[in-house]
Formats: structure tokens, sequence, C-alpha cells
């Protein structure tokens, strides 16, 4: 297989090829990640796509938020359904194409309905689960608290409680900008479905970035995706964003030979 030089890291969004087929806001969305070894990934990732490395290091990230009115193309919000907390752990891909993505090893969300679809449709590793959030005010910046705990598969159930500080807007301009570029623009994701390796691209404003600061962590779910021993140590970076607005275009098939 021929591998293309990655396209360049850009906090803006390539236009969708062809119509967009979802659309959905992400809210108060908390971003912890870890630097590892690409060697420990590769096994993880589908086939036709490699670890994506920043200054020799590639991430496994834990990101919990809330989904606000998901619904279908551009049409109005599915009612109760569209709106969830989710909490997801990733790694980062880049295809042969040079086309960047997200891989998702988990994605927990608490409505079932949801779950079942997107394991349905897309082949997505999504699991039911109880979770809740909360902002809190300990008189010194806003504070927020995620909890999750699996609820099917169980196998076994699995939990996380993660309480990060909103520290205010990040200065793009140095490195911990540029690493936070990286991670945060990902203009598609790549999955294993159906025999295939596939591409689904998505939009959305760039991100506006916050400074955070990791008050507490429990986790049990970045173990449970394959990767034991990593939350032991403190997070590389830990961001904060009030959200985007998000469309997705069609999926892709990547060829895996040629």
């Amino acid at each position: 297989m021929t591998w293309s030089a990655a396209a360049p890291v850009s906090p803006v969004a390539p236009d969708l090829d062809g119509p967009a087929i979802m659309s959905q806001q992400w809210r108060d969305l908390a971003s912890v990640h870890w630097a590892v070894d690409p060697a420990l990934v590769a096994p993880h990732l589908p086939a036709g796509t490699r670890p994506d490395v920043h200054d020799g290091a590639t991430y496994v990230g834990l990101l919990p938020f809330r989904m606000v009115d998901a619904g279908v193309a551009t049409g109005p919000p599915v009612p109760w359904a569209g709106t969830f907390l989710e909490t997801n752990v990733r790694l980062y891909s880049v295809d042969h194409t040079g086309r960047r993505g997200i891989v998702f090893c988990s994605l927990d969300a608490d409505r079932l309905v949801v779950v079942l679809g997107a394991r349905t449709v897309f082949g997505l590793p999504y699991r039911w689960a109880r979770s809740s959030h909360r902002r809190l005010d300990d008189g010194k910046a806003p504070v927020h608290e995620y909890v999750t705990r699996t609820r099917w598969p169980r196998s076994p159930a699995t939990s996380s409680r993660l309480v990060i500080r909103d520290l205010g807007r990040l200065h793009t301009s140095g490195p911990d900008g540029q690493l936070a570029h990286f991670l945060s623009a990902r203009w598609g994701l790549h999955v294993a479905h159906l025999g295939h390796t596939w591409f689904v691209p998505n939009q959305h404003e760039p991100w506006p970035l916050h400074r955070a600061e990791l008050v507490s962590l429990d986790d049990g779910l970045v173990e449970a995706a394959g990767f034991p021993g990593v939350v032991a140590r403190a997070p590389d970076q830990v961001l904060f964003s009030p959200g985007v607005h998000t469309t997705f275009g069609r999926p892709r098939r990547v060829p895996v030979a040629g």
C-alpha cells in the first residue's frame, strides 16, 4: 500500500463532498489526553489506517460531553432521542490517502435507541450507560463533573467519574495550542463495518478551546478499551469547550490495498 502524506492540520473544516446526513450539537465537552507509543494503538485501528502522530507520539483520549438536538440531515432535531450524554474513548488515525480521523474504542450513551441504531447502521462500538453531567461552582472557576457507568453490553460494567475546572480561553499560538489543534481539528472518523473500512466526514466551526485543570479522575473506561495503566499517570493535555454545531457527510469506503 502506498501512503500519502497526512493532510495539513487546520482548525477550519473542508467543505463536505455531498449532502449532510446528520446534524448535532456537542456541548460542555471535556477533553483529557495521554501521549502513548504509536505501536500501542496500532492494533486497535481499522485496516487501511495507521496511528496519527504529533512530535513522535499518538494519543488516547477520554471525552465526555452533552449531545444536543441531533437530527437527520439538516432537518429538525429528533425529540428526546436527539439529546443525551455521551462519553467516548478515542484514538487518532490517518488513512493511506492522508485523511486524518478519529477511531472510537468505545462510546457510552444514555439513550438505548441511539446505541442500537449507531451499532447497526455505522458499526460504532456504542454501549448503553447511566450518565450525568453537573456544573458546579467552587468559587474559583466553573467546574464540570461527568459520571458514566455502562449498562449494556455487560462485559463487565465499567465506570468513569471525571471532574475538571474551566480556566478560560486557550491561546493557540504556543505548543499547547498546536497539540490542541492536532487533537481537535478532525474532519472525519474511521470505522470498520461490514468487512470494510469507512471514512465518515464531518464539518463544524473552529473549536472554541479553553484551558482546563483536572480536579479528579476515577476511570475504568480507558483500561477497558485496551489501555491499562494509562490513566494512572497525569494527562498530557486537559481542555474544555462550550461546544460546536456539527454536520456529517455520507460514509466513504477506504481502500485497504493498492
